[in-house]
């Protein structure tokens, strides 16, 4: 699934496809408790690659028009945690790789980013804002913020 389309298409869903079925779809939280296995990724070029913007637009729901500033069918808003799962151990999971990547621990492949913030403490509004310092992939430094 890919977060940002919640907060793009909900500025015309429920128009072109009614609120009823518009209530049911980018159901993350509905999901979730039904314990169902989300995988978030993006789906660049129609949106940005960034799981930043993704993780806002899952916790949020605040479409890109400004119409919705408590959330675009704020019930099926998610923690900044489960939007955390969804992005690293599910979408290992969903990619078969789970036993190789997806979190950190001893015999995985170290693929992980250090942010200029901790994402679980931040203001959900300000999630947007944060940086990402420098990458590791495979335990080996591959982008690193020249300011950092």
């Amino acid at each position: 699934m890919q977060p940002y389309h919640a907060i793009d298409d909900g500025r015309w869903a429920e128009e072109y496809i009614g609120p009823d079925r518009a209530k049911t779809t980018y159901a993350f939280n509905s999901l979730l408790k039904s314990n169902a296995i989300i995988a978030f990724g993006s789906d660049w070029a129609v949106a940005p690659a960034s799981p930043i913007l993704g993780i806002q637009a899952a916790v949020l729901r605040q479409t890109l028009d400004g119409k919705n500033p408590k959330g675009w069918i704020p019930e099926e808003k998610i923690s900044v945690e489960d939007a955390l799962i969804a992005y690293t151990s599910h979408a290992a999971y969903a990619a078969f790789d789970e036993k190789v990547k997806g979190t950190i621990e001893k015999g995985k492949l170290a693929d992980f980013v250090l942010l200029n913030h901790n994402i679980l403490a931040i203001d959900p509004n300000k999630i947007k804002d944060i940086k990402v310092l420098a990458t590791y992939v495979g335990g080996q430094k591959a982008y690193s913020d020249s300011n950092w």
